[in-house]
């Protein structure tokens, strides 16, 4: 996927103060397979492996063993999730140790069994750096393979588009470099997770795997502004690359503000389900949203800001009693009665006067017009000094409107608060 840097107008200030980071969600930290359901040794390798899932650093550690994946059959551990329909696959990987054969393999598979001569598609690493597009395109045929113009890259994303899938690969801060394999029918219905292969019958090899995401795309024909998927809350601190996932919803919902206790966040409800426009406080803490009071003024977008000494939330409404039309408002942070600030409409707020040294920055696809910020699409977050240079990759993420419409940084100046997209993963 070729991007170029399309800058949306968002200009973030870095505060100060501090803050417990987020956990994973409660379905999480209930399931010891995280996001996935089941795992197994596929091809009865001679040493057996195993997955450990960590729900407070939202990491999972694979050990497998098998003595290759080529020719007619496989031999690795899998650990996976039945899946229908398109999808994006999305990690952080890294082998652990050494390693004792450099062609030690880890990634994403797709397979429609768990057979070991079954069809499949994997996007895999190999310990040599060597990463590539492997396949099997009949039940015991030979691996046919396909390389990446990358090496060692750290962050893998696999995309299934009907019979064609997509291999993107990345160093971490870097844009993606993609293979595609045009026309794979592996069916409907497929078993998708990760894998790791250690080259070797008589030796277990260890991947870590982080920022694990599975998405559920928005399907072919949807109409913007009227057809949503759910959305997710997201915490990343930008100089490390640590990211956390806090919350998700069936209910669409946009552009969290850290509220000066760092304890909160706010975002605006959208879509067109009951409630859509409110705002809602977010207790980070307790990961629970409640409404925040903004008396009749409850048809709110995703323009809304808070003052730098935290007291003041600006918004714009588009309630029927001014005609329907987006109009700015204050009150007070912890909610309370609106008062108009502008007489004319539509008008809408964007921020108060900053004093920052970053920039975060949303990326699209080249594909898209430069004056358009559309739903979900496959973009990068990226982060600028102030006074220009070289933007860095902080986040690969599937969203657009709504992911950081409006200053997202926590008080303490080292993470921001950001909405990505998913449709539910039955």
């Amino acid at each position: 996927m070729k991007l170029k840097i399309r800058e949306s107008l968002l200009l973030f200030s870095i505060m100060t103060s501090i803050i417990t980071a987020g956990t994973l969600s409660a379905r999480s930290q209930e399931n010891p397979l995280g996001e996935f359901t089941g795992q197994t040794d596929i091809g009865s390798p001679k040493l057996s492996g195993a997955c450990s899932f960590d729900a407070e650093r939202q990491a999972y550690t694979l050990a497998g063993a098998g003595s290759n994946m080529w020719f007619t059959n496989d031999q690795c551990h899998f650990i996976w999730k039945k899946m229908k329909g398109d999808f994006i696959l999305r990690t952080r990987v890294e082998f652990i140790g050494q390693g004792v054969v450099e062609h030690r393999k880890a990634g994403w598979m797709v397979r429609p069994s768990l057979e070991a001569d079954a069809p499949y598609v994997d996007c895999a690493e190999h310990g040599s750096g060597l990463t590539s597009i492997q396949f099997r395109r009949f039940k015991g045929a030979n691996t046919e393979e396909v390389k990446l113009a990358i090496t060692n890259p750290d962050v893998l994303q696999f995309e299934r588009k009907g019979n064609i899938y997509i291999f993107s690969a990345a160093h971490y801060g870097e844009a993606f470099v993609s293979a595609e394999l045009p026309i794979l029918n592996l069916g409907d219905d497929v078993y998708a997770g990760l894998f790791v292969c250690s080259h070797d019958a008589d030796v277990i090899e260890k991947a870590v795997f982080r920022d694990v995401r599975i998405i559920r795309p928005v399907k072919e024909g949807f109409v913007p502004y009227k057809d949503y998927i759910g959305s997710v809350l997201e915490i990343l601190e930008v100089h490390s690359g640590k990211l956390e996932k806090i919350y998700e919803s069936a209910q669409p919902f946009e552009a969290p503000n850290w509220m000066r206790d760092g304890a909160t966040l706010i975002y605006n409800v959208s879509g067109r389900a009951e409630g859509w426009g409110r705002l809602n406080r977010f207790d980070l803490a307790t990961k629970t949203p409640t409404p925040l009071d903004t008396g009749s003024n409850n048809r709110n977008n995703n323009d809304h800001v808070l003052s730098f000494d935290g007291t003041m939330l600006g918004i714009s409404d588009q309630s029927p009693d001014h005609g329907g039309q987006s109009c700015i408002f204050t009150l007070p942070s912890r909610g309370g009665t609106p008062k108009r600030i502008t007489p004319l409409t539509p008008s809408y707020l964007h921020g108060w006067s900053p004093d920052g040294k970053w920039m975060v920055i949303i990326s699209f696809p080249e594909d898209i017009n430069p004056v358009d910020h559309p739903y979900y699409q496959q973009c990068y977050l990226r982060l600028l000094p102030i006074d220009g240079g070289n933007p860095k990759v902080i986040a690969y993420v599937y969203g657009g409107q709504g992911t950081i419409n409006v200053p997202s940084w926590s008080p303490d100046s080292q993470r921001i608060a950001f909405v990505s997209n998913s449709g539910l993963t039955e």
